[in-house]
């Protein structure tokens, strides 16, 4: 299926023709927010966000760049409002609990577990350095369209992709280094 040719249709507010063309990207779109996320409830709810307003600004899309660098910018700003909320919400609960209060048990989310593996190397990544790397080792970007995809300058889209390997070299070798002395 052509990146740009459901998009006219789409764009002429042919809801079966977006259809097909979210259908064509949810998984890549679902992989990527679960790499910056880290946890299947959010990015599934981040994804949901991304794919409603791409198809309510479909007369935003102008065709410059391919139909999935657009999709993937608005869902890396949903991901990073998720992140946002989730340090509000850790702020507000910290809180609480300092002032010897228990947060409303609906106001706690339940949060996926992840293997300790994927968790040691999702700490040690930010939002940017986790978006890179996805789309550079998943989906085959250069450094110029993760650029586009998160705004930054081919450059510092080097710088951190260069972060995130050191870092999981690092993370990959000290698991080693454990289970060698174990």
């Amino acid at each position: 299926m052509d990146d740009q040719s459901p998009t006219a249709a789409a764009r002429e507010g042919e809801a079966p023709d977006f259809e097909r063309l979210a259908g064509q990207y949810s998984a890549p779109a679902m992989a990527l927010a679960l790499n910056v996320l880290g946890n299947r409830e959010d990015a599934e709810d981040a994804c949901q966000e991304a794919f409603i307003q791409a198809f309510r600004h479909m007369d935003r899309y102008d065709g410059r760049s391919g139909f999935q660098n657009w999709l993937y910018t608005i869902l890396y700003r949903r991901c990073l409002d998720v992140i946002r909320k989730r340090k509000r919400a850790s702020r507000l609960h910290r809180k609480a609990w300092l002032e010897g209060e228990r947060p409303a048990a609906d106001s706690l989310r339940r949060r996926d577990v992840w293997k300790p593996l994927d968790e040691d190397i999702l700490k040690t990544l930010n939002p940017k350095e986790r978006t890179a790397l996805s789309l550079w080792a998943n989906e085959g970007y250069t450094a110029e369209e993760i650029s586009r995809v998160i705004q930054a300058s081919a450059g510092t889209v080097r710088v951190h992709l260069y972060h995130a390997r050191k870092k999981l070299k690092a993370v990959l070798e000290k698991r080693d280094e454990a289970l060698q002395n174990s």
